[in-house]
C-alpha cells in the first residue's frame, strides 16, 4: 500500500471514530448561535418568521417577547446540551425533535410565507425552515448512536 493510501486510511478511521462527535457539536454550535442571536432585537434574520408562528402556535395569547426570550433560551439550552453532551445530550435530543416539530409546522401555519404562490416552491423563508431537514438527519445519526449504545459504559456521556 503507498503512503499516499495509507494516509487515507488513517484519515478515514480518525474520521469514522470522530464523526458522532463532530456532528453533534457542529450542530450545537449552530443552536447555540442562533439562539443567542435572538437574545438581541433584530439580530435574527428568522425572527419575525419565529414569532409569527409561535403566535399562531399559542393563540396569540402569549407576548411576543416572552415568545421570542422563551425560544433563544430553548435553542441556546438545545446547542450546550448538544455541545457538551454527556448528561445534557439525550434531553437536548429529545427537546430538539419537538423543536423541530414546531419548526416544521410553521410550513403549514404560515404558507402564504413559506410557499410561492400557485407553485409548490418554497419562498426564501420557507426554503429556511425546509433546510433543517438536513439538521433532523444529523440529528438522527447522533440519536441512534446514542440510544444504540445505551448506558454500557455506566455514565451515559454521550462523549462519542
Amino acid at each position: 500500500m503507498t503512503a499516499g493510501a495509507q494516509a487515507l486510511n488513517r484519515l478515514a478511521a480518525y474520521i469514522n471514530a470522530h464523526s458522532h462527535a463532530l456532528l453533534r457539536v457542529t450542530v450545537g454550535i449552530v443552536f447555540f448561535g442562533f439562539g443567542v442571536l435572538k437574545l438581541f432585537p433584530s439580530a435574527s434574520p428568522a425572527e419575525q418568521l419565529a414569532v409569527d408562528a409561535a403566535t399562531k402556535m399559542t393563540l396569540g395569547m402569549v407576548p411576543e417577547t416572552v415568545l421570542l426570550l422563551s425560544l433563544a433560551a430553548l435553542e441556546t439550552a438545545i446547542g450546550i446540551g448538544l455541545i457538551v453532551g454527556r448528561r445534557l445530550l439525550r434531553p437536548a435530543l429529545v427537546a430538539f425533535f419537538l423543536h423541530m416539530g414546531g419548526v416544521f409546522s410553521t410550513l403549514l401555519l404560515l404558507p402564504d410565507a413559506m410557499w410561492q404562490p400557485l407553485s409548490p416552491a418554497p419562498t426564501m423563508e420557507g426554503q429556511y425552515v425546509v433546510k433543517n431537514v438536513v439538521l433532523v438527519a444529523v440529528c438522527l445519526v447522533v440519536a441512534a448512536h446514542e440510544w444504540g449504545r445505551g448506558d454500557r459504559s455506566g455514565a451515559g456521556n454521550g462523549a462519542g
